[in-house]
């Protein structure tokens, strides 16, 4: 007897598993050299180029790091962008507060963000955690503790200006809410 050239895919019920096809599919490889993962998240070659590279999650964030939006633009151009940017996402924003709320939604700014690194602080962290990272380590680099040392000078007032950072920020956070 013959085999019937009809596929096990007609009808109903189905006679394998939907995952079970026999077609091949095709994958697209991360762009990044050596990487065998699935590419699927785009990423632009350029500024304004319609071209992409195609990275696993793994590389897009790593390309994606150091990405400036306006490089190679002149003031006025960069400005005018950064203008319609808002412009666009003003809807967003203005809707921010039916979302979730909290300090690792986005709701803090750069340098609040900066701040918090330079604390050693996760995105969500609370102002108690704040207040308690910067009281220890303003207690390591202090210059009563350490005398005469130009390096840990520098780094008390870094953290006493991270510090002054976020503590005006959860002020205006009290304050608007």
């Amino acid at each position: 007897m013959s085999r019937s050239g009809r596929s096990l895919d007609w009808g109903f019920p189905r006679w394998r598993s939907y995952d079970g096809a026999r077609e091949a599919t095709t994958v697209r490889l991360c762009d990044r050299h050596g990487c065998e993962e699935k590419g699927d998240c785009p990423a632009p070659k350029s500024p304004n180029s319609p071209e992409r590279w195609y990275f696993c999650q793994k590389h897009a964030a790593e390309y994606n790091k150091g990405w400036d939006y306006f490089e190679g633009l002149d003031k006025e151009e960069k400005a005018k962008r950064a203008k319609d940017e808002r412009a666009e996402s003003a809807g967003y924003a203005e809707a921010q507060h039916y979302g979730w709320s909290g300090s690792g939604d986005g709701s803090r700014s750069p340098d609040e963000m900066r701040a918090l690194e330079l604390l050693e602080l996760d995105a969500d962290a609370d102002f108690a955690a704040i207040k308690k990272a910067f009281r220890a380590k303003a207690k390591e680099v202090h210059p009563d503790v350490k005398p005469g040392d130009v390096e840990a000078a520098r780094q008390f007032q870094a953290v006493q200006v991270a510090y002054e950072v976020l503590k005006q920020a959860e002020e205006r956070r009290e304050w608007k809410g």
